[in-house]
């Protein structure tokens, strides 16, 4: 590190928080590196083999839980919130509506990765300009960083029983971000977690994929098998995921603390292509170029469009016997991956089970 003399870390610590919210960032906190508790808590999860497919979990040996081993010289951690949460009616409306197609809340505007990394980086370039150069490199669910730990050890929220971050002002409804640098900074405390007996998203899931508090097997889960799993959803869970297309929230729309949630300020994270009120059959009939047009910009590009047709079949499935369903799935009997043939082969004679 080659910074100025006579830093005053206090006072830089209170700038670089001013500076966060300045950028957009509704939270910043500030941890050292020690995740040894958290590091326990992989290994447990990865040796019951709640990661599924997910291979890049277990890789990169220590660096995800040794920060200092992933960029050495890290000190601290300078960790981030976003709020993102759209301003929408109840997206449980959608839920009960079998023609609509369910996408979870954060994957309705733009891909946050890119925005929330170039503020990352223009708070970086701020404080470059007060102490001089530094070490730092900036994470946005990236590389082998956790960033759930991290951002609870830096007092942003306690990790609920969903596994995901809670805030008592914000609920869950944020992206998180992280700035690692080789700067002393002081650190935050840690806030005491506030779930209590509350099982409410425990028994809200509707794939029971929370198989104990705090205790997520992947496998199951929704948003697992629609975005991360590239092969055939199982055949037990298909028709519990309904009509969610891309990911689940059920966790988190049931969670007692998001009634504190605030709608997101960030334009980017705004619903865009109508998408949140896109019905299923219209999605289905998208051919690739058109699923690479509209979702230019978006996290749900990564699952390419096989996977886009895999899970809306399932949905078309899980809808009510209409001609519309049959008529849509029946156009794509003959797809030529072999992993849209059989989820479509599925959907059909499920609802041909529901007319007879």
């Amino acid at each position: 590190m080659e910074t100025q003399p006579d830093i005053d870390f206090n006072l830089l610590a209170r700038h670089v928080k001013r500076w966060g919210v300045e950028l957009g960032f509704q939270q910043v906190g500030i941890t050292d590196t020690e995740l040894s508790e958290a590091e326990q808590y992989l290994h447990q999860w990865l040796a019951a083999d709640f990661h599924g497919d997910m291979a890049f979990m277990a890789q990169h040996g220590s660096k995800r839980t040794r920060p200092a081993e992933l960029v050495p010289g890290t000190l601290r951690i300078i960790s981030v919130r976003m709020d993102y949460l759209p301003d929408e009616p109840d997206p449980a409306a959608i839920l009960d509506d079998p023609v609509r197609a369910f996408i979870s809340r954060y994957a309705l505007g733009r891909d946050y990765h890119k925005l929330i990394r170039r503020r990352l980086q223009q708070l970086a370039e701020r404080i470059e300009q007060t102490v001089g150069p530094f070490g730092y490199r900036a994470f946005v669910d990236s590389a082998p960083v956790m960033e759930k730990a991290i951002a609870e050890k830096a007092g942003l929220g306690w990790i609920g029983k969903h596994s995901n971050l809670l805030n008592r002002d914000a609920g869950s409804w944020f992206f998180l971000g992280e700035l690692y640098t080789d700067l002393p900074l002081p650190v935050d405390r840690a806030v005491e977690e506030h779930c209590g007996s509350c099982r409410a998203c425990l028994d809200i899931c509707p794939t029971q994929a929370i198989v104990a508090p705090y205790q997520v097997d992947a496998r199951r889960c929704i948003s697992y098998l629609t975005i991360e799993l590239k092969g055939s959803i199982p055949e037990p869970l298909r028709p519990l995921i309904g009509n969610r297309i891309y990911g689940c929230d059920d966790c988190q729309q049931v969670c007692p603390w998001n009634r504190f949630a605030k709608i997101g300020t960030e334009p980017d994270f705004a619903p865009r292509n109508g998408l949140d009120k896109a019905t299923l059959v219209n999605l289905f009939a998208w051919n690739e170029d058109e699923f690479l047009a509209r979702t230019e910009g978006s996290a749900i590009r990564r699952i390419g469009h096989t996977r886009w047709l895999r899970n809306i079949a399932v949905a078309l499935g899980n809808a009510g016997p209409d001609p519309g369903n049959t008529a849509a799935l029946g156009a794509r009997t003959d797809h030529p991956d072999p992993i849209v043939r059989e989820h479509v082969r599925w959907a059909l004679r499920r609802l041909a089970s529901k007319n007879s």
